[in-house]
């Protein structure tokens, strides 16, 4: 049976014969696999080891000016601690010149009297300095360089046996659902939302500028295909390629992190699905309007990856933004996929807070697609 006897046929014949087509036009482009698997291996491998939001190892010195016996202890507990690798040092000079050089990122003074101090039973004072170029990096390193002189004088103190010097009130802290505060825990859940959308928008930004630059579009406007026809059959391949990547990060997520899954595979894959339906209809409406596979490329890039990557609470929390930029991330997609993932990993199937995400998630794609139909017409006018 002839090309054409085939899509004159029915439409279930004509919607298989153009879904099998793209499948083809996949197995062809190597730049497919390489964003829809090789990508996600490696963005899962940047986010999982080589970024890390952990305090873990930080470079700082130790200026050391007493040598009485608390002393030594204390400058021993920087040295064990797990957040720190300690330059231990007798002098400020050498500790700022250090600092200067970037060599460290702050440093910890233990002044002469510190010994005689503790002796008398009057509060130590120890001196922290960090550098201001990195605010956070500073903070970070301020509160865990006090939380190791604490920890220690809560020891010396139960050591000595004072009952006292416990405060009136005392804070029990417990942390759910990642009790290590791994950042790992949620940057991998965010990082396969950045793999869904380069496959779902940046993909699919190419596919219909692909067919009007290789000149196949014109010789599919004189078939009887429909435009739902040919939508569809962009959007099935593209959508099973986006879940199969999907479930390739999860199953990575799992046994190569360690990343706790607490949810349902069901759940899981309501949410991919969701998502990839804004993410395709993005993609597909660019890919119309545009006609142009660079200009389409580039448009995606800024439509999606950006904004997915800055303004969807990935890694800067939204509550923290300006109330203008705050307003304009609830325009983002993924900005109700990465708490619904984060929750399935995390915390499991809580659906009070996964079924209002994939309820935005879907009426975004019913909007995405809707221009989509309005952009792509069977007419070759401009």
């Amino acid at each position: 049976m002839s090309a054409q006897t085939q899509l004159q046929a029915s439409p279930r014949r004509r919607l298989l014969a153009l879904i099998v087509k793209e499948y083809a036009q996949i197995r062809r482009d190597p730049s497919t696999f390489l964003i829809a698997f090789a990508m996600p291996l490696l963005m899962l491998f940047l986010f999982g080891y080589a970024i890390s939001l952990d305090p873990r190892a930080t470079k700082i010195a130790l200026v050391v000016q007493d040598e009485s016996a608390p002393a030594e202890r204390l400058t021993q507990a920087y040295v064990h601690s797990r957040y720190f690798d300690v330059t231990v040092l007798r002098a400020v000079q050498p500790a700022r010149a250090m600092m200067q050089r970037e060599s460290i990122r702050g440093f910890v003074v233990i002044p002469a009297d510190f010994g005689a101090t503790m002796a008398k039973g009057a509060p130590a004072p120890v001196q922290i300095v960090t550098d201001g170029a990195q605010p956070n990096q500073a903070n970070f390193i301020a509160s865990y360089a006090d939380g190791v002189r604490m920890s220690w004088m809560a020891g010396e103190m139960a050591a000595k046996g004072v009952r006292n010097a416990a405060p009136p009130i005392d804070v029990s802290q417990r942390v759910w659902y990642n009790p290590g505060l791994e950042s790992r825990f949620f940057l991998v859940p965010g990082s396969i939302a950045i793999v869904m959308t380069m496959i779902g928008t940046l993909l699919t930004a190419l596919v219909v500028a692909r067919e009007w630059e290789r000149g196949t579009m014109e010789a599919l406007l004189a078939t009887p295909v429909r435009m739902s026809e040919f939508i569809a059959s962009k959007v099935v391949p593209y959508f099973l390629l986006g879940l199969g990547s999907m479930a390739l990060c999860t199953i990575i997520a799992v046994t190569a992190f360690s990343l706790p899954f607490r949810g349902s595979i069901f759940a899981l894959f309501a949410i991919a699905s969701a998502f990839l339906l804004p993410a395709l209809g993005l993609g597909l409406f660019i890919s119309a309007t545009t006609k142009n596979q660079f200009v389409a490329s580039q448009v995606a890039l800024l439509a999606s990856f950006l904004p997915t990557f800055l303004l969807s609470g990935f890694i800067f929390e939204i509550a923290s933004m300006p109330w203008p930029i705050q307003a304009l991330s609830y325009a983002v997609p993924a900005r109700y996929l990465i708490p619904a993932l984060q929750t399935v990993f995390m915390a499991g199937d809580i659906w009070s807070i996964i079924l209002p995400n994939i309820g935005i998630m879907l009426c975004f794609g019913l909007g995405f697609f809707v221009l989509c139909f309005r952009a792509t017409k069977r007419s070759l006018d401009a």
